[in-house]
């Protein structure tokens, strides 16, 4: 009879999982921890859930100033979420990334001055 080979011989330590997820503006997939989710709780309302861990259904943001103003403006997170985003949560949504995420800038070999003085 044969000895069985050692099935782990050769083999490296275990990776651990790190979970992926996509922005549901832009669809770009990346780890959890860089995207900010958003909640829909049990009880029907909507949270900004920075930590990632409250209960109930959530999408996710990337840390992108445009995709924060698409949220607001579109209905990517209604569709999402499955519940209609009112007014206040759109105007929340804009405050909070004016607090945390930074705009967008100009390529570095233009300035802000030379982009309004192109016709």
């Amino acid at each position: 009879m044969s000895e069985r080979p050692d099935r782990t011989k050769g083999r490296g330590p275990r990776l651990k999982h790190l979970p992926v997820r996509t922005c549901v503006a832009c669809r770009a997939r990346d780890l959890k921890r860089t995207f900010v989710r958003i909640v829909r709780t049990p009880d029907g309302t909507l949270a900004i859930d920075p930590t990632g861990k409250r209960s109930g259904r959530g999408a996710y943001l990337c840390r992108r100033f445009s995709c924060w103003e698409r949220a607001a403006t579109t209905d990517v997170l209604e569709r999402a979420l499955r519940v209609p985003v009112p007014p206040e949560f759109r105007a929340e949504l804009l405050r909070w990334a004016d607090l945390h995420i930074r705009r967008e800038e100009p390529p570095a070999n233009e300035t802000v001055l030379e982009q309004e003085e192109q016709p």
